[in-house]
């Protein structure tokens, strides 16, 4: 670690791992015949307003509100490099101006040689947490201790995630400006107008 695009991902640990690692092999496969510019994108544990209920902060958040317990897998061993939504599409955002082109730079080579205008890239925040901690500025945000109901590892789980992005970081200056506690507090500010919101339609 960090998981870097440079490094061989052809032995995927699980089916969501497998897709996306297809998906990026169909791309490469259109931008060769078509020559038609793609880029793929790595995102890292998103999280912030307006995400997907199904995610873990999204559902620790919710349990905790209403005194539910939280499934802690591994017993709380293990790390994500959290992303905040706003990172995120700051990456997005700069990737979207720069469309992938056929130089085969050297990020390509170290992958496989390939004449396609075609890029893959790492958004996350570069710097794992723990996901105690991450539970813990939930918990703070919210006024409330979380109920753990500690679990073993799931199958085609990984221990820790962290992205390299040396490469937006040279190729874009991407800056990475959120804190998991401006990220948390940000998070639950929404979460708990939103779901007053809900309560008064």
């Amino acid at each position: 670690m960090p998981f870097s695009v440079k490094q061989n991902v052809d032995h995927p640990v699980s089916l969501y791992a497998a897709t996306k690692k297809a998906n990026e092999l169909m791309a490469h496969a259109y931008s060769h015949l078509y020559n038609i510019p793609t880029t793929g994108l790595r995102f890292f544990t998103v999280y912030g307003p307006w995400g997907r209920p199904d995610m873990a902060y999204f559902l620790f958040a919710d349990a905790i509100t209403n005194d539910k317990p939280i499934k802690i897998f591994n017993h709380g061993n293990l790390k994500r490099d959290f992303t905040y939504i706003d990172d995120i599409v700051s990456g997005i955002l700069s990737v979207a101006d720069c469309p992938a082109t056929s130089e085969n730079e050297e990020i390509n080579k170290s992958v496989s040689p390939s004449n396609a205008p075609y890029k893959v890239y790492n958004i996350g925040n570069n710097e794992p947490v723990a996901l105690m901690d991450f539970v813990d500025e939930i918990e703070k945000n919210i006024g409330r201790k979380a109920k753990l109901e500690m679990m073993d590892m799931q199958p085609g789980d990984v221990l820790a995630t962290w992205a390299d992005v040396d490469d937006m970081i040279k190729k874009f200056d991407y800056k990475t400006g959120s804190s998991l506690r401006g990220g948390i507090s940000k998070f639950i500010t929404w979460y708990k107008e939103y779901n007053q919101s809900k309560c008064s339609l």
